[in-house]
């Protein structure tokens, strides 16, 4: 079949296939229709699907479909490490602050924030701490304070287009320590205020008890394995650990999951 200029329908949609879009190839599959016997269609079909997914699009669409909508626009994965010690030390100040913000359509990763901060209470890490989280001593010093590090989260959060009232986002956290103990608790004592951003979030531990039917006692450990994943980098490495969470929540997104928020309002 021949347009005015010559051109074959036929070859242009098996040669481009890819940069067509759908609403298109479903047209030019029914203009053609009358003119074809039904094996024709099936063979040109066939085509079309192998060249579609030849570009790799029969794998970004199915994977695209393959699980419901979340409530939310935006995941916006932390997971904090702080100063330590046994016997613990007061107060705990956060070192390390990572933030995935993952795609709820998608739950791809779409952009990061990382920072490490300089602990001012107790600015020199106990052994105990660099063993447990791999972050030295040269990691924090010279490094903004929690205070310098919150200004830029919210610049990143603007950004980002996070703060945008029509924009709906939450974090996601392993427990409820790191927003409901660590960062409100440090704010107090420090004398700065919470943005009502850090107010509201999802324990992935609590979601994955809704979801796989068991408390994950060891955490991320227990999660992975329960979900026959493997664990990302270095356990209490911030960022590592905040990979690990977005990993879950795909998984689970892909299972069928909607993530809900699990916080109480302050």
């Amino acid at each position: 079949v021949s347009d005015a200029s010559g051109c074959s329908m036929i070859a242009l949609l098996h040669t481009g296939a890819a940069k067509f879009p759908q609403n298109l190839l479903s047209r030019s599959r029914q203009a053609v229709s009358p003119l074809f016997p039904a094996g024709v269609l099936k063979g040109f079909s066939s085509i079309v699907s192998r060249k579609l997914a030849s570009h790799g699009f029969g794998a970004s669409m199915a994977a695209m479909s393959s699980f419901p909508p979340q409530r939310y626009h935006y995941f916006l994965v932390l997971d904090f490490e702080a100063t330590c010690d046994k016997p613990q030390i007061h107060p705990q100040e956060i070192i390390e602050f990572p933030i995935l913000k993952l795609n709820g359509r998608t739950m791809e990763i779409e952009s990061t924030f990382h920072m490490y901060v300089q602990p001012v209470v107790h600015p020199q890490l106990t052994p105990f701490c660099t063993e447990l989280t791999g972050i030295i001593q040269g990691m924090v010093d010279g490094q903004p304070s929690l205070q310098q590090v919150l200004e830029r989260v919210d610049e990143w959060m603007a950004k980002e287009g996070l703060l945008d009232p029509s924009v709906k986002s939450i974090f996601v956290t392993c427990g409820d320590w790191d927003l409901k103990v660590m960062l409100p608790g440090q704010c107090q004592y420090l004398g700065l205020p919470v943005a009502d951003y850090f107010k509201q979030w999802i324990n992935l531990k609590k979601a994955y008890s809704f979801a796989m039917g068991s408390w994950p006692k060891n955490g991320l450990l227990d999660m992975n394995k329960g979900l026959n994943l493997q664990h990302i980098g270095r356990p209490h490495s911030g960022i590592d650990d905040c990979k690990n969470i977005a990993n879950i929540m795909k998984t689970l997104a892909h299972r069928g999951f909607i993530f809900k928020q699990t916080s109480k309002p302050f």
